[in-house]
């Protein structure tokens, strides 16, 4: 059975940071490209940052680059968001996905709520 599981959401006062986190089961993690998407209410979901399977590329949606910072470790299967200088226009529900490098096979993590709000 394959799981994503988030962790490290809450709330945070503007110009904060928090780390999340998305642990993995189920998969050969290192065959799937990780994203961290996100959905405000009221919004449709939209990338955040992206990573290759291997770590050695990522992408930035323009909203949070220079600010968040997406990374991976493959022996723990974990993917991690660092998001700094928190704005309330951050403030979202964060999803981990995990996408097959080599079939078509896509998997989500049920979410975590990051509030940013003095």
């Amino acid at each position: 059975q394959v799981q994503l599981v988030e962790s490290g959401g809450g709330l945070v006062q503007p110009g904060g940071s928090l780390r999340l986190s998305c642990a993995a089961s189920g998969i050969t993690f290192s065959n799937y490209r990780m994203r961290w998407y996100r959905q405000a209410p009221g919004k449709e979901r939209e990338l955040a940052a992206a990573i290759s399977s291997a770590g050695g590329s990522t992408n930035y949606a323009d909203s949070v680059k220079g600010r968040f910072t997406i990374s991976r470790d493959n022996a723990k299967r974990t993917v991690y968001l660092q998001m700094n200088s928190l704005k309330p226009e951050d403030t979202a529900v964060y999803y981990c996905y995990a996408g097959a490098v080599y079939r078509t096979l896509e998997y989500w993590g049920q979410g975590t709520q990051v509030t940013v709000s003095s």
